[in-house]
């Protein structure tokens, strides 16, 4: 960038020797010289054709990385399903994972290593001139760009140009594939509307499944729950993604809300984990405030009153699970939860 110290930019139609008064500006007169462009550095490919044309296959090669690492992630999508067991979903991850990563890492490396190697890297200069340029100054911006397209081989080097491309249409593939897959069901909203809670089902202690019994539960204390038999069910993990619960047991006189006594029993109340914001686990209990708190987000729900929402973006409360003892005095649900859990979802009514 050329510097005047007049600070002046000449209009379109004067002269490039017209000087405009500085006006309000600064002017320094021990300001630092301009040091000018550092000499430029011939490369090899600048001066071998070998090595240029060795630099074009490796840029290529690249891109049909990325090209490889695409359909690669496609295949392992369906490859290692995600099955009701930890394991598959690693497996899963990470195979998908790499795919993707190859898929950026050859389209990214590839466009620096041909910025880097055959695209001119000689530093310019010019002066700053008004935001419109003259129909001159238009033209040559045209000419500036074909000039690009020359020297840096785009139109000339096919082998790059068709790999780019090849690279840049199946980058985006696997992103299709797994939106697209992710139910087979034109609507889900029944999957998501009910879980295995149902009249007489335990509460049982996650991860264990050992059943709880009214009088285990002290004032203060909180247990993780999960319904009996979750863990031999054939899809465990969608289903606990649903199904999971946070019990509490309170002070009788601490409950504020006629409705959560009702469907609790003896200030034992139980409330879904999943959090009415984007889903995540609500696993953290404030004893002090009787608050329930979401780590992702820190959207906090009073257990006092029915888990209202008291801070955090979160737009709604807790579902509450309705329960009561069983003849052994265990303790079981009353039904399902009376409004869907988690994340709200468009065909959800609102109450």
């Amino acid at each position: 960038m050329s510097d005047n110290s007049k600070g002046v930019v000449p209009s379109s139609g004067e002269s490039e020797d017209h000087v405009y008064d500085a006006g309000a500006g600064l002017v320094l007169s021990d300001k630092i010289a301009d040091p000018g462009i550092e000499p430029h550095r011939v490369r090899m490919t600048d001066k071998s054709v070998k090595h240029e044309k060795a630099a074009e296959r490796q840029v290529a090669a690249l891109f049909l990385i990325s090209i490889v690492g695409s359909i690669f992630a496609i295949f392992a999508y369906f490859f290692w399903p995600i099955e009701d067991n930890i394991a598959a979903v690693r497996t899963n991850t990470m195979f998908l994972g790499l795919g993707i990563t190859l898929g950026l890492f050859g389209i990214g490396f590839g466009a620096v290593h041909w910025a880097k190697t055959l695209m001119p890297d000689a530093e310019v200069a010019e002066d700053r001139h008004q935001t419109r340029g003259t129909d001159a100054t238009r033209a040559r911006a045209v000419e500036i760009i074909k000039l690009a397209d020359s020297e840096s081989g785009f139109s000339r080097r096919k082998l790059i140009r068709r790999t780019m491309y090849g690279a840049l249409a199946l980058f985006p593939l696997p992103a299709i594939v797994f939106f697209k897959d992710m139910t087979t069901e034109a609507n889900p909203v029944d999957k998501l509307r009910h879980t295995m809670w149902a009249a007489g089902v335990r509460l049982v202690r996650d991860p264990d499944g050992t059943p709880i019994k009214a009088s285990e539960v002290t004032v203060g204390s909180a247990f993780h729950v999960i319904p009996e038999g979750l863990n031999e069910s054939e899809h465990m993990l969608e289903e606990k993604s649903k199904a999971a619960v946070l019990m509490v047991r309170l002070n009788p006189d601490q409950i504020h809300s006629q409705k959560e006594k009702d469907n609790g029993y003896d200030g034992i109340v139980a409330y879904s984990k999943i959090c009415t914001h984007v889903g995540c686990p609500v696993a953290l209990y404030e004893q002090d405030t009787h608050h329930l708190l979401c780590p992702c987000h820190q959207s906090t729900f009073d257990i006092t009153n029915d888990c209202a929402v008291v801070f955090g973006p979160a737009s709604r409360p807790l579902p509450q699970l309705s329960i009561e003892v069983d003849a052994q005095g265990y303790l079981v649900a009353k039904g399902d939860f009376a409004e869907p859990v988690g994340p709200s979802f468009w065909e959800r009514k609102a109450n």
